[in-house]
């Protein structure tokens, strides 16, 4: 199916794989080098390791199938020549995008996103997700076949439980401003980040405000599925690799990152506690459809009550996510 968006021709292709020199462990970082250089508008050809890695290295779990990138990081940071922390993600960059401002906009274009391994995982223990009183002294990590072909997860061949697959990055987002220096990669916030959104597949656009010069996107944590609320704390994780186009937009300015599909529009909002989360994620909505449609504010609260759909992202990372979803089918009029 042909992108929603208007095409924006792309002069040059950038490649960037994840190795002990191309990735972030652990935060995102406004002050951490830029391993690649591109222009607005330019294509980046990028891949990320799964967070199952690390797991599956352990004894008695290593198959063999780890992907070879994961073995290079960890062997990196254990002869402590990639930094770690404070979080746990693996992140591909960052990527420096030319003109890109403080105050400016990062449209990230999703052209394709593609299974790199043929399993994902999924883990949880008492010491994380939403219900761990109810799971006491218990650790348990689950592989999951993937089939490309058929685009399903093997969740349980016994019981005849299939997962429909939709890849997406889990975490996608810019560098924080300097004045809060490095800063953990579970969090989602301003900078966009661990979003764990699975409506951002390929198809679809991330606007993310910019805090630094150059941007500096970090991109990692594939899912090849997700629920809403990824309630045990990980998803169907897996390594991915996608197309994404990167574009500056000097005459958009957000607060909070904002997603777009053929379909919708999506406000977005993280805090500690799931109320306040949630206000802002319907006063973002307000302020979008004035932005987008010019509705006037009340009118956009009695549509957003109406005709949007309030949804939880997830309840796991620290701050909780709940973002809004308007279909652009309620506008019958061209603008």
């Amino acid at each position: 199916m042909a992108p929603f968006w208007t095409p924006t021709a792309a002069a040059a292709t950038h490649t960037l794989r994840p190795s002990p020199t191309t990735v972030v462990n652990g935060g995102y970082d406004p002050e951490a080098p830029p391993v690649l250089r591109m222009a607005s508008g330019d294509l980046l050809d990028v891949s990320t390791v799964s967070t199952c890695g690390t797991r599956l290295l352990q004894p008695g779990m290593d198959t063999g199938t780890v992907e070879p990138a994961i073995r290079a990081i960890q062997a990196a940071v254990t002869a402590g020549t990639l930094k770690r922390g404070p979080g746990g993600h693996v992140l591909t960059g960052p990527v420096y995008v030319e003109n890109a401002q403080p105050g400016d906009v990062l449209e990230v274009r999703f052209h394709r996103i593609d299974l790199a391994i043929p399993f994902a995982c999924n883990s949880f223990s008492s010491r994380s997700g939403f219900i761990p009183e109810d799971f006491p002294n218990t650790t348990r990590s689950k592989i999951i076949p993937l089939d490309a072909q058929r685009m399903i997860g093997r969740f349980d061949d016994e019981r005849g439980i299939e997962i429909p697959l939709g890849p997406f990055f889990g975490s996608v987002g810019v560098a924080p401003p300097t004045a809060r220096g490095r800063i953990n990669s579970a969090p989602p916030g301003m900078h966009a980040g661990n979003l764990d959104n699975k409506e951002l597949t390929a198809g679809t656009v991330l606007y993310i405000p910019v805090n630094v010069a150059g941007a500096l996107l970090h991109i990692g944590d594939g899912h090849a599925a997700q629920g809403d609320g990824e309630v045990d704390i990980t998803a169907l994780e897996t390594a991915l690799r996608g197309t994404l186009q990167l574009i500056v937009r000097k005459d958009m300015k957000l607060t909070w990152p904002r997603g777009e599909t053929r379909d919708h529009w999506i406000a977005m909002a993280a805090d500690s506690n799931l109320t306040v989360a949630a206000k802002i994620a319907v006063r973002e909505a307000i302020v979008l459809l004035g932005d987008v449609y010019q509705l006037p504010r009340e009118d956009a609260y009695q549509l957003v009550s109406t005709a949007c759909d309030v949804r939880i992202t997830q309840l796991v990372d620290g701050t909780m996510g709940v973002h809004v979803m308007i279909p652009k089918k309620l506008f019958t009029r061209r603008r």
